[in-house]
């Protein structure tokens, strides 16, 4: 197609330089992520994205899972909230690694719209910190039985170590992963396979455990209670896609590696964190008439035990501690660096405000730091528990909208469009279907249908009700509202188009590649879609039907 030139008359705009510029330190937060940025190959895109799984709050899960309720519900509510997550995780994974977004963009264009997508950026935030509170206290326990160092002090080293290994985002990450992952998954197995050497009969023995509460045998609601306890993870797929959204274009050179590190990192995630879960399960059950139910939660003292296995003299306490810290690091900084563009997303669309993603880090930092000084550790299961009703609920109305509005429907726009300019506030559709489901299902969860028989069943299950009103509600409002509320005019650029021609924004004066770009009447000029987002004049006069009739203030992809 031939290239439309932008008019050198239009006015520009002065504006002092934007910390949003900076791209090793902004990571394109909230941003597409073009392809001269996009410089790392698949396997160590997929690498660093699965080393934010390194986390031991799998272990802890586990092992609140099997002491409360045994080894067969527990073993089963793990692979059932598993199989959910993998294959929600999926589509949302290829969208990622296709139109190079986050789970902040994909939710806008996925039926939710801006202003939904930003209270959406909000509920992942709180996953976010939730985990970092929840993985530095596992840290904090792990520094308390090998230094001595008292907890509340421990949750402020674990807090205060991340954001200075967080700053510059994908640049640093990538290398922190890859050079950790072989010394991680080496800790990480080695305990089990020394068990099964040593002690081949304890996992026979295992598979009997009933748990502490007294309950034997299979129970339909602790299968339910179980699984929604374990689906408060689903929202991990939004730190995968993180990194995902850095994958290299597809091309027929490259699809077969391209695709296995998309699954393997995307959904693939799930396989490994069921592993862990178990695995944890297992280790808390080997260890708890010999130090208690209390201490057998503590991986630090899951895998103190394990090393000691093998390990002479105090040498397991010592790798165990160094293993804990090790695994607590590589995720919260994958915790720290996906919160800082979840509240990049929420506070820039909302107060239109951006003091730079790096004062995001702090922000995210510091309120896990309050929780852990909470103790939240106490509290996991009700916590988790009530997190997944809302957690799923989002992820199920996006997921309609993927692999049910778009392709089969085709209700929805076939491509994901994330720019302020082109989408309107709230989407009926999605956002009703997620608001929907979120709140019938904290309704069960709380015995809104009552505490007998049938209200404890809902109150067990209510993740699945969740799930289940988003996958059915999110259909029958498009098929109601068709394409009204999707976007507020049509794109001038096909969002899937690759292009790498770069266009210069009016305010920022910065060089951003096509699909980043919109043409704005308030300042009769290109505009980046960070700064459309900023902008707080301009009333949304784009929007506006026939509002601009001018020449095209975008050139056409070739």
């Amino acid at each position: 197609m031939s290239s439309v030139p932008i008019d050198a008359d239009l006015p520009e705009v002065a504006v002092p330089p934007s910390k949003a510029t900076s791209e090793m330190l902004e990571d394109y937060s909230l941003r597409y992520a073009p392809t001269t940025y996009r410089k790392w190959s698949e396997f160590v895109v997929a690498n660093t994205s699965l080393g934010g799984i390194a986390y031991l709050a799998d272990f802890a899960i586990g092992s609140s899972l099997v002491v409360s309720f045994g080894f067969q519900n527990a073993v089963l509510s793990i692979l059932l909230a598993a199989t959910v997550i993998f294959l929600t995780s999926f589509p949302i994974a290829y969208y990622s690694a296709k139109y190079s977004i986050d789970m902040d963009l994909i939710t806008r264009g996925a039926g939710i719209g801006l202003s939904g997508g930003t209270i959406t950026s909000l509920i992942y935030a709180t996953f976010t910190f939730i985990f970092f509170a929840l993985e530095g206290s596992i840290m904090a326990q792990g520094l308390n039985a090998g230094f001595g160092l008292p907890l509340w002090a421990g949750y402020a080293v674990s807090a205060l170590m991340i954001p200075p290994l967080v700053v510059f985002g994908m640049t640093l990450l990538s290398k922190l992963q890859v050079a950790t992952q072989p010394l991680w998954l080496i800790g990480m197995f080695l305990p089990f396979i020394v068990i099964a050497f040593q002690e081949p009969e304890t996992f026979k023995a295992f598979t009997s455990f009933d748990g502490t509460k007294g309950e034997a045998g299979f129970s339909f609601l602790a299968l339910g209670a179980g699984a929604g306890i374990a689906l408060s993870l689903i929202a991990q797929i939004g730190e995968q896609v993180d990194y995902l959204r850095f994958m290299p274009a597809k091309t027929k050179e490259n699809s077969k590696a391209w695709w296995t590190a998309v699954i393997a990192a995307g959904p693939g995630w799930v396989i490994l964190g069921a592993i862990k879960q178990i695995g944890g399960a297992f280790l808390c059950f080997w260890i708890i008439k010999d130090i208690g139910e209390a201490a057998s939660l503590e991986p630090v003292e899951q895998f103190r035990a394990g090393f000691d296995s093998f390990l002479p003299g105090g040498w397991a306490l010592g790798i165990a501690v160094f293993f804990v810290v090790l695994s607590q690091v590589k995720i919260n900084v994958t915790n720290a660096y996906s919160g800082s563009l979840r509240w990049t997303n929420f506070f820039s669309s909302t107060l239109r405000w951006y003091p730079g993603r790096v004062w995001f880090v702090l922000l995210n930092v510091g309120i896990a730091l309050t929780l852990m000084e909470a103790n939240m550790f106490k509290f996991l299961n009700n916590i988790l528990g009530f997190y997944s009703n809302v957690a799923i609920a989002w992820i199920g109305a996006v997921v309609a909208d993927l692999v049910i509005n778009k392709p089969l429907l085709k209700t929805s726009p076939s491509f994901i469009e994330f720019k302020r300019a082109h989408l309107r506030n709230f989407n009926p559709v999605g956002f009703g279907a997620f608001a929907t489901a979120s709140v019938v299902s904290i309704f069960a969860f709380y015995h809104g249908f009552g505490h007998d028989s049938f209200g404890n069943q809902m109150a067990a299950w209510s993740p699945f009700l969740a799930i289940l009103i988003a996958l059915v509600l999110s259909p029958v409002l498009s098929l109601i509202f068709r394409d009204k509320y999707y976007l507020a005019r049509t794109p001038t650029i096909d969002p899937a188009d690759r292009s790498t021609l770069h266009v210069t924004c009016g305010v920022c004066q910065q060089d951003y590649e096509l699909p980043d770009m919109a043409s704005c009447p308030d300042i009769d000029n290109a505009i980046c879609s960070l700064c459309c987002t900023l902008n707080k004049t301009c009333g949304g006069k784009c929007k506006v039907p026939d509002a601009y009739a001018g020449p095209p203030l975008l050139p056409m992809a070739h």
